[in-house]
């Protein structure tokens, strides 16, 4: 899929990066790198993190601390490597010193670790999710203040078992860090309200034929847990119904956020009923939240809904511009009070309060959901349940949760 021609004028209007040189920056312009999967089979969510980084930039009148702001854009296509090249170019070519990115799992870890090597770049996390990005071995340099993937599932492992009745369940996931770090988190709940988990299904970024793991699952099992992103969420969901599968489903975040959900094709006969837990629920009724909608969908190519993504670059973005105006745009000491900025910042989003704990990872409230159709015909994630201020190590103390292991294909388990 190849970016909306639109979104990408906009971009290039609001961020000045006009042809022939984008490397040219003017006294009262501060460029900031945007880090995102534009191409792969993660290019839709890619796109959707562009449109909320927009929606904040656009909020702010493109400014901040009185200075015109710029976005440098990297594409990635949700490989560590490619976005570590990308980066480079960001921070070694493009000369920008605050990247805001990546999106995907792996590629945080990846970006982590390259910002080790760049201590007076500033690195603030769009959407990658993977917990050892901020949990085991930080940067000084890297903060998340879109909170990781097993914060996201806060609430539905309990949910789960207590009120759906689940007592055993398999997973299906792409083989990489954050659905690990999403296996994880609802096992964490799920297993010691009771529940089993018989069998775990890996499958490859980019996977088109679901056929033989749809076969492998077990035919006792109450309930399927999947955590497949973009074009891999849709192709399994599809597959799945023509095969006539029968047991329900419990979503990870990216399963049944809005880059899958507005899909075409007949994924609404399995996905309808589906719970699941995230950063945002589509039918939130706060103010805030209804108004980062209105604005979101400003957009070309905008969801009924913003995604996930959307969110978590905006609320990036915003994080980036309130720690500009408190230090006037001044990074001219290497970024350092820029970073005490950050690292200090606690303020309300769209989502309620975030602040950033000791490894300058977000805690935030998570969103327990089920998928429902609106009064338009699309598909929505109901609030169910607010789940407040949620931290990094799930309420478990630090020494305890440390204890537990890094998340993995084998970790956790019900035994």
């Amino acid at each position: 899929m190849t970016i909306n021609r639109r979104l990408l004028l906009a971009l290039a209007v609001a961020s000045g990066l006009t042809a022939p040189s984008l490397a040219i920056a003017q006294d009262d312009t501060i460029r900031v790198g945007l880090l995102a999967t534009f191409e792969g089979p993660f290019t839709v969510l890619g796109e959707d993190s562009l449109r909320g980084a927009m929606t904040a930039l656009e909020e702010a009148g493109g400014m901040a601390a009185g200075k015109k702001v710029e976005f440098v854009r990297g594409s990635s296509d949700a490989s560590p490597d490619s976005a570590v090249r990308a980066v480079r170019k960001l921070v070694e070519q493009d000369g920008v010193d605050i990247v805001i990115g990546p999106l995907s799992g792996d590629e945080g870890i990846a970006v982590k670790d390259y910002a080790k090597t760049k201590p007076n770049v500033t690195f603030i996390n769009g959407s990658s999710a993977a917990q050892d990005t901020t949990l085991r071995d930080p940067a000084d340099n890297f903060f998340r203040f879109s909170t990781d993937g097993a914060q996201w599932m806060a609430g539905l492992g309990t949910y789960a078992f207590n009120e759906k009745g689940y007592k055993t369940v398999a997973t299906v996931a792409e083989d990489y860090s954050f659905p690990y770090t999403q296996v994880f988190g609802f096992m964490a709940e799920f297993c010691k309200a009771g529940g089993k988990v018989p069998s775990k299904s890996w499958v490859p970024i980019g996977n088109k034929d679901y056929s033989s793991v749809i076969a492998a699952i077990p035919d006792d099992v109450d309930a399927i847990y999947v955590a497949l992103g973009g074009a891999d969420g849709v192709n399994f969901l599809t597959q799945y119904q023509q095969a006539g599968g029968q047991a329900p489903l419990i979503g990870g975040s990216i399963t049944v956020d809005q880059t899958v959900l507005s899909s075409q094709g007949k994924i609404r006969e399995v996905v309808i009923g589906t719970p699941s837990a995230g950063p945002i629920a589509d039918t939130n009724d706060t103010p805030e939240w209804k108004k980062f909608v209105e604005d979101y969908k400003k957009q070309p190519g905008a969801f009924p809904s913003p995604s996930l993504f959307a969110h978590a670059y905006y609320v990036a973005t915003v994080a980036t511009l309130k720690a500009l105006d408190e230090v006037g745009g001044d990074t001219s000491d290497d970024g350092a009070k820029l970073r005490a900025a950050l690292a200090k910042l606690s303020f309300d989003t769209p989502t309620g309060k975030v602040s950033l704990d000791e490894n300058r990872n977000a805690i935030a409230d998570i969103y327990l959901t089920e998928v429902s159709e609106g009064p338009d015909g699309n598909l929505y994630n109901k609030l169910v349940k607010v789940v407040p201020q949620v931290n990094q190590t799930l309420g478990i103390p630090v020494d305890e949760f440390m204890a537990l292991g890094a998340v993995s294909r084998e970790n956790p388990s019900c035994e």
